[in-house]
C-alpha cells in the first residue's frame, strides 16, 4: 500500500485502501498497523487534521481493529 509522509511528532505516513477500507500507519519508530473497516473520509480527515497524531489518538486508535504488519 502506497503511503503519504504526514507531518507528525509520532507518525511518519499514512495510506488507504478504499477497496478493503484499510487504513495503514506508519510510526516514527519504524512500525506499520493496519486499522480495518475505516471508512474513507475518516482517513481524508486524518489526512486534514491539523494534528494528525491527536486526530488519529482521538478517532482511529481505540475505534477500531488492527494488527501489526
Amino acid at each position: 500500500m502506497e503511503r503519504t509522509p504526514v507531518s507528525s511528532s509520532n507518525i511518519a505516513s499514512v495510506g488507504y485502501d478504499a477497496g478493503t477500507s484499510t487504513l495503514q500507519v506508519e510510526f516514527n519508530n519504524g512500525t506499520i498497523y493496519d486499522y480495518f473497516d475505516v471508512p474513507e473520509h475518516t482517513y481524508t480527515d486524518l489526512i486534514d487534521a491539523s494534528s494528525v497524531g491527536s486526530f488519529f489518538h482521538a478517532n482511529i486508535r481505540n475505534t477500531y481493529s488492527f494488527q501489526q504488519v
